[in-house]
């Protein structure tokens, strides 16, 4: 765990909730004025959501292209195989986590990937891994559109905590800053 917070100058993993996404959202703001890759920083707010998840815990951000499909924006704990197999999603209500939390810009939770069958299709790629469930908040710009999804995978049964929640709202919150700013900038980082 302490991995993670190394990705977020300034954090302590006994800091109250609040604190520490304060510290994440005002570290996004200096990456963002230093002219630091959306990558990167959509990297590190994927870190601060497996932080306050916990270390059983893995991050994907994924972020609507130019067609309108979920791409890879940062998933740091997910192999590249994995990734791949969800590479350009189309969103659907009536698929998983993040591609129904993209089409109905909702949060969507699957605590248990065998008991939902939005997941009929897919469970076999993240039980391949160990996870069990998973839930995933819209990334939404602050005009309104989808712009992408801030998903967690657990590898035990449970939903997210009223902490977890709010604390992913926020960094969804921080998201939709980079993919807006990089899509006025026209910087090419989108997928």
């Amino acid at each position: 765990m302490q991995e993670h917070h190394k990705s977020i100058p300034g954090s302590d993993p006994q800091l109250p909730i609040d604190e520490f996404i304060c510290h994440a959202s005002e570290h996004v703001e200096q990456m963002l004025k230093a002219g630091v890759s959306q990558c990167e920083i959509l990297t590190r707010l994927a870190r601060a959501g497996e932080v306050l998840a916990g270390p059983d815990a893995s991050v994907s951000i994924l972020v609507l292209d130019d067609d309108g499909l979920l791409r890879n924006g940062a998933s740091p704990n997910l192999p590249s195989d994995y990734l791949n197999a969800i590479d350009r999603l189309k969103p659907d209500a009536k698929v998983g986590t993040c591609a129904a939390a993209a089409a109905t810009g909702a949060m969507v939770m699957t605590p248990d990937f065998f008991a939902d069958d939005k997941w009929s299709e897919l469970r076999h790629l993240p039980s391949s891994l160990g996870y069990v469930g998973a839930w995933s908040m819209p990334i939404v710009s602050p005009g309104g559109p989808v712009l992408g999804t801030f998903g967690t995978y657990f590898r035990a049964r449970r939903t997210p905590t009223t902490a977890e929640k709010k604390g992913v709202e926020l960094l969804a919150a921080a998201a939709a800053l980079v993919l807006t700013k990089a899509e006025l900038c026209g910087d090419g980082c989108r997928p």
